[in-house]
């Protein structure tokens, strides 16, 4: 087995898994829902083919960033210009200035294919939205021969030089050693593609979420000095 790790830093992401027709919500962290369809756009996988391969896969976020919530407001028309037509209004929430290292473990051939595809993706990458394109690029390192919660422990600092306390790591449940298991907090994803893309349908997954008090090396392709004032 190995661990490949994914970059995820952007000015705006959004990883939903409960939107319902005009409301579109977003995770606090990215869903696996949300990065094996990335995935699929680089490996130019069709929203109608076959996702098991990579659902296989164990999967698990480290939150270096946080970012901001925040709430787009839409409106849209399915006939514009036509008096008869009516208004409709959508929410689409967000994540603003956020940073997740996201990995997946498992089959090392499948892993090493996937880190081609990211550097060379048969469709543009983005991070829950068309529009939210990534601001570094998303492959970081070839597949790793570590597990998947010592690759996120161990994976370079997307915060800046300010930023501090410790590091929020959510995980499927097995994937967290058993001795930390029982001091973590449990929950429930829906976010496991059932079948292909086109079929909207997902199953749950069990998940735990650890804090940890984390001294990673800083990432060399993170801006890590303030912008300067450029005076007239």
């Amino acid at each position: 087995m190995a661990t490949l790790l994914l970059r995820l830093v952007a000015p705006m992401q959004a990883w939903g898994t409960r939107s319902r027709f005009d409301d579109r919500d977003t995770e606090a962290e990215p869903s696996k829902s949300g990065v094996l369809g990335l995935c699929a756009a680089a490996l130019g996988i069709d929203r109608a083919d076959s996702v098991e391969h990579l659902a296989r896969l164990a999967f698990g976020v480290r939150v270096d960033r946080e970012g901001v919530a925040g709430t787009d407001y839409h409106t849209a028309q399915l006939r514009p210009g036509d008096p008869k037509t009516g208004t409709d209004v959508t929410r689409r929430a967000y994540l603003a200035d956020a940073a997740f290292w996201a990995g997946l473990e498992g089959d090392a051939g499948l892993l090493t294919d996937l880190d081609a595809a990211l550097h060379n993706p048969h469709w543009p990458l983005s991070l829950g939205r068309k529009a939210f394109v990534p601001s570094l690029p998303i492959f970081a390192r070839s597949p790793l021969e570590l597990s998947l919660w010592d690759a996120l422990r161990e994976a370079p600092s997307l915060r800046r030089g300010d930023e501090g306390g410790p590091y929020r790591l959510v995980l499927d449940r097995e994937a967290v050693p058993q001795p930390l298991r029982a001091a973590a907090s449990p929950s429930r994803r829906q976010d496991v593609p059932d079948g292909p893309f086109a079929r909207r349908r997902y199953l749950s997954r069990d998940v735990l979420t650890v804090t940890l008090p984390l001294t990673p090396e800083p990432d060399p392709l993170l801006r890590r000095t303030p912008p300067q004032e450029v005076g007239a």
